[in-house]
């Protein structure tokens, strides 16, 4: 039997785009799955957006936090389902995505999955469809501080739990730190479907603090790293490799025309779909 789903969307000053993400999640549950919203005490339209759909979602709170990773723990500690994702604000979960993933998670006896996703612009257009294959999650990570599309990503609670859950303290790589750990100490598949569509959009933590984000990235790997190789010589050569196959897929990205057919239509409209 399939497990239901816990989603979370953190938000914070984010009204303006809130009300499509929320539509694009209610579009995607089933009977028994939960929908928490976790704002951050926003001063803008967004508890307005909130109230509006507070009788169709599990539960809401708005108040003072740390950061998203402080908004998705609180959220995620509401979680009673097997399976656990969470959605930013802005981003869009597709027609169709957590019925794949239940299917997948279930069929594949995986712990996580990971699949492709959008890549739209602030007018809502599809750009391009983003590549999230990997063949090894764990050594990708690792060594080359690659980060699998975290709004294509879903997993199970237990795994969720037994690696001790989203580090709250962290302000800008906690998706990298947790996902890292996910793929370290549990089973970890790459899905290829188009689960989701991520919005480009000002103010971004990807793009406002890439130095800070840069900075915990490389703290949260060289600690994992110091703890799963004692070997110099295999560091340096498995960082030189994964390093130089990283770029190569960032290079290739940008030529990258599968599913090209998608560019230019309205990512809300797009269905969750096999991508290869």
């Amino acid at each position: 039997m399939r497990g239901n789903f816990t989603v979370v969307t953190p938000n914070f000053n984010m009204g303006s785009y809130l009300e499509e993400t929320i539509q694009s999640v209610l579009l995607n549950l089933k009977p028994g799955d939960e929908y928490f919203i976790v704002d951050g005490g926003s001063t803008d339209e967004s508890l307005e957006v909130i109230r509006r759909y507070e009788d169709k979602i599990t539960g809401w709170v708005s108040e003072n936090d740390h950061g998203y990773a402080d908004a998705i723990s609180k959220g995620l500690a509401k979680a009673t389902s097997e399976y656990l994702c969470w959605i930013n604000c802005g981003d869009l979960l597709l027609a169709g995505a957590l019925e794949l993933a239940r299917d997948k998670l279930n069929s594949l006896n995986a712990e996580m999955i990971f699949g492709d996703d959008l890549y739209f612009d602030d007018k809502g257009v599809v750009v391009r469809t983003t590549n999230g294959h990997a063949d090894n999650l764990a050594n990708l990570m690792l060594y080359g501080g690659w980060t699998p599309l975290q709004d294509a990503c879903f997993w199970k609670r237990t795994l969720y739990e037994r690696i001790g859950g989203i580090d709250s303290t962290l302000k800008y790589a906690a998706d990298y730190d947790l996902f890292l750990r996910m793929s370290l100490h549990g089973k970890c598949q790459y899905v290829s479907a188009i689960f989701s569509a991520f919005r480009q959009h000002e103010g971004q933590t990807s793009i406002k603090h890439v130095k800070g984000y840069k900075r915990e990235r490389m703290l949260c790997r060289y600690r994992e790293i110091n703890i799963h190789s004692d070997s110099t010589w295999k560091k340096l050569v498995l960082n030189t490799y994964y390093w130089w196959k990283v770029r190569w897929r960032v290079r290739m990205q940008g030529a990258n025309r599968r599913m090209s057919h998608l560019a230019g239509h309205q990512a809300k409209t797009v269905p969750c779909q096999i991508s290869r």
